[in-house]
């Protein structure tokens, strides 16, 4: 079996960015590259297509997380087909349906030829391809089965309590104990890669930090650096360090609101409280330092578009006191509290090959033992010249993503120190108004886990195509397993564990 190296060695191409080689070629190099998939030797990162005028082809990126080192292959796909990647990887399957959906890329062998993202309610199928008329009546969505005495099933959703997001869950269970989950997502669907399609670079930014709202900071800053390689743009020094520090503060912000509402899920609704505070501190701080709680648009390729305020290293530095000074306790209250224990201790496990198989990233993949970190695995400014560490752990249970998300919080609050520390004045915006085409690749840590843009730029600087790829894609179907085995009244427990995105993967 040869290696991604030995690939890259034998299929030169010229490649958009240094750290993202470009090769193409046929069904050989395709099947090589499943048997590395199969074989673990390398780890999918996305999977998209793309229509040109001259057929369709299918592209796919992986790293070898040993050596570092990353790549994204193109094959072209003649009479619209391709050889099934998912047929030997399963991590590929629902990427592959989503493509045949969207694109109309069929992949031969595919395990499963159900629709994905497509409910039968689109006017036209394949809306980025051929744009056929959908049939006058959508065809029922066909639900795997399970045998067994005494199963019966439990349909939950689309539409939950509050203010979740769509999605619908069949349970099968004997009694309390789920022996089979199966996910139904797309509800969210808005079209995002269609809309990005002939967008100038300002318009398409917004788009990108619109795709998953709670990670509009890392979406941004996928986005720009995508771009910024195509211009091979230096960005401001004080600009790069001011999207760590955002970067940062929305990882604070989610993860306090994950470990709280874990613990509510769990009927510990103190914790929920007062994490509930943090929170609101970190996106009050965030509005008070560059006007928006969020800091939606805040990151634009080219630097960003607003610069810290005159007060805003107070305010930082009173956060960080503040959260130093509660958090501990709460962390306490949590690991001392039996009841709480007895809830998250051993409920949805993750077993640690199934979250390297699936190339699981974020407090999922980590809480499961795997390593892997885009700010040090494959780093990128400013974490290429700071001291974090990555927290790990192997139980792989809800207690376990719990304890990632906590040690995540001390390491932003040194991460934030440092940046104060040795943030640099000056401007904080490049000019890209100068249109150069191009394509580009990039991966940024979001709260979740590696969040992937592809982006291809024409001769007048508008997106040919945009793809963007949630770290939900690969950690959606892993709460299927985890719940296996676990009582049906633990899935919320576990869900909010995971905390994947709706909105993130229907796109």
């Amino acid at each position: 079996m040869a290696t991604l190296q030995e690939l890259l060695t034998a299929n030169p191409a010229p490649g958009e960015h240094p750290s993202w080689p470009h090769i193409s070629g046929g069904d050989a190099l395709w099947h090589d590259l499943a048997e590395q998939l199969q074989q673990g030797a390398v780890t999918l990162l996305g999977l998209w297509g793309e229509n040109r005028q001259s057929g369709g082809v299918v592209r796919v990126a992986v790293v070898d997380e040993a050596q570092r080192t990353g790549a994204v292959v193109t094959h072209d796909c003649p009479g619209g087909q391709y050889p099934s990647l998912s047929k030997s990887h399963l991590p590929a399957m629902r990427l592959e349906r989503a493509m045949h959906d969207l694109f109309g890329l069929l992949p031969i062998g595919l395990p499963d030829t159900r629709p994905w993202l497509d409910h039968g309610m689109w006017p036209v199928r394949h809306p980025l391809g051929d744009q056929t008329p959908s049939p006058a009546l959508a065809v029922p969505y066909p639900f795997l089965g399970a045998q067994g005495e005494g199963l019966h099933q439990i349909p939950v959703g689309p539409v939950h309590a509050g203010v979740i997001e769509p999605g619908h869950f069949r349970f099968t269970a004997g009694g309390e104990t789920v022996v089979r989950l199966e996910e139904r997502l797309g509800y969210t669907h808005k079209g995002v890669e269609g809309l990005m399609i002939g967008a100038d670079i300002g318009h398409a930014a917004k788009l990108a930090g619109r795709v998953s709202g709670d990670s509009t900071v890392a979406y941004a800053l996928a986005f720009a650096n995508a771009v910024e390689s195509v211009h091979d743009a230096t960005v401001p020094a004080r600009a790069v360090w001011l999207r760590g520090l955002m970067a940062e503060l929305e990882r604070l912000a989610n993860h306090f609101g994950d470990i709280g509402a874990i613990c509510n899920d769990a009927a510990f609704a103190l914790m929920h409280a007062h994490c509930s505070v943090l929170r609101e501190r970190v996106l009050r701080t965030a509005m008070t330092c560059f006007g928006h709680r969020l800091m939606m648009d805040r990151i634009i390729p080219g630097g960003i578009s607003n610069d810290l305020v005159a007060d805003g290293e107070v305010a930082l530095k009173d956060l960080l006191a503040e959260i130093r000074r509660v958090f501990p306790a709460l962390v306490e209250l949590y690991d001392n509290t039996a009841s709480l224990q007895d809830r998250t201790v051993g409920t949805g496990i993750v077993d640690p090959a199934l979250a390297r198989q699936y190339g699981c990233g974020g407090f999922i993949g980590r809480a499961s033992g795997r390593r892997f970190d885009t700010r040090r695995v494959l780093p990128y400014p400013p974490y290429d010249d700071l001291r974090f560490e990555i927290p790990v752990l192997s139980d792989g249970d809800v207690n376990a993503r719990v304890w990632i998300r906590i040690r995540e919080v001390e390491q932003s609050l040194s991460l934030i120190d440092q940046i104060l520390e040795r943030l640099p004045p000056g401007p904080v915006h490049a000019d890209l108004s100068h249109a150069r085409a191009g394509e580009a690749m990039a991966l940024v840590e979001g709260f979740r886990g590696d969040i992937l843009v592809w982006v291809s730029l024409d001769e007048h600087g508008r997106i040919r195509r945009c793809h963007l790829r949630d770290p939900s894609w690969f950690q959606w179907p892993l709460l299927e397993a985890a719940i296996d085995g676990n009582i049906v009244a633990d899935f919320p427990l576990c869900n909010k564990s995971f905390n994947c995105s709706y909105s993130g993967h229907d796109l």
